[in-house]
């Protein structure tokens, strides 16, 4: 159930409840691919770090450990142990960018495993099986993800598939909630939107898909080739077509400045992974910019990765000796620039609430990306 408190422009500022908990949005997902956060870092270190969602993904945790293994155990919560929502998303862009050997009929799709090459089928109704098993808060539709820059003639039928696989996977669901030994019965779907860069096939599906009344709806199928440009075009063509009553997610996008965009247009969930994985090449987010603590000049800088910043490295340590860390290979140094990127999104989120409650967001907007442009 999501409310909407109030709106700055298009920027939104809601609240959703779910059955483990509510959600303050605009919200960054932490993604936690495997169920677990890359960078050593523990599910206790995110109650530390503002995160308010974990994001886990459905197919490799279905390659491994298996989700009957997770059900087994009590389900993805149980298993990482995180009590707030978590977010399973359905598999469907991993089987379309990791398998090369892939076969898609109106059934699902035909692949095999990136880790032992078995052979592997998912369509809509295995997708929602998996995630029942793992009995994540909310799962996401299986869809197809084209690349943004394909041609019209390859994405309308493939909106068309997406489509007919949104109204199984919801059926599927439903099915799977009713039953006696499914973890959580009160399980959402978000429908993904599609298009590539066409605003006409974005809006036309847009419009299908609200028409079936889920929790949620995603835009799914950018940051995949296209220019920042022309993502934000698509964002601002769509979004007005997705219900505003419902939590809108713009699916692993992105930097600091898309989110910033985004928010501006509609959008309030996020996810992506660039905060860990720049965090574990020593890349740290401040407000001046990103800095690469790789750089000689931090050797004797005894200053944290940024002044003020509340997250648990910058309370204690120093750039020169995260830089030290980082040189030698130790694990701890990755540890601290990803736990300072993820508590710089989930902190930069609490902002953007807070801007968008006191009617200021224009001007935070405005003067956090000048502070990123300065370097």
């Amino acid at each position: 159930m999501y409310k909407l408190i109030t709106t700055d422009g298009n920027a939104k500022r809601g609240e959703f409840t779910t059955p483990h908990g509510v959600i303050q949005t605009p919200v960054f997902m932490n993604v936690g691919t495997i169920a677990a956060i890359k960078g050593a870092v523990s599910t206790e270190d995110l109650q530390t770090i503002k995160t308010q969602v974990q994001l886990s993904n459905t197919y490799h945790l279905h390659v491994r450990p298996g989700d009957e293994i997770v059900k087994k155990l009590g389900g993805l919560h149980k298993f990482m142990v995180w009590d707030k929502p978590i977010l399973t998303d359905s598999g469907g862009f991993q089987v379309f960018s990791l398998a090369g050997l892939r076969k898609i009929k109106e059934e699902g799709v035909y692949f095999n495993s990136h880790i032992d090459g078995r052979k592997i089928f998912m369509g809509p109704e295995e997708s929602m099986q998996i995630q029942s098993n793992l009995a994540s808060t909310i799962a996401m539709a299986f869809d197809e993800c084209p690349p943004a820059t394909a041609e019209r003639s390859y994405i309308q039928p493939s909106v068309d598939r997406t489509t007919r696989w949104l109204k199984r996977c919801k059926d599927e669901m439903a099915r799977l909630n009713s039953l006696e030994d499914t973890i959580n019965k009160k399980q959402m779907l978000f429908g993904i939107n599609q298009g590539g860069i066409f605003e006409d096939i974005r809006i036309e599906h847009a419009k299908q898909i609200t028409e079936l009344d889920l929790d949620g709806y995603a835009i799914g199928g950018l940051a995949v080739g296209e220019s920042h440009e022309e993502m934000y075009r698509i964002i601002e063509a769509t979004v007005p077509y997705l219900p505003q009553n419902k939590p809108t997610y713009l699916m692993g996008v992105g930097t600091p400045a898309n989110i910033l965009e985004a928010v501006e247009r509609g959008v309030d969930f996020f996810d992506c992974v660039y905060p860990s994985r720049n965090g574990r090449h020593g890349h740290v987010y401040t407000n001046q910019g990103k800095l690469n603590l790789f750089n000689a000049q931090y050797e004797t800088d005894d200053r944290p990765i940024e002044e003020g910043c509340g997250c648990p490295a910058c309370k204690k340590y120093s750039r020169a000796y995260i830089r030290h860390l980082l040189k030698a290979k130790e694990m701890l140094g990755m540890r601290f620039c990803v736990l300072h990127n993820l508590y710089f999104y989930n902190n930069m989120m609490e902002e953007i609430r807070e801007a968008i409650e006191e009617h200021r967001f224009a001007q935070y907007k405005r003067r956090k990306l000048e502070g990123f442009n300065n370097k």
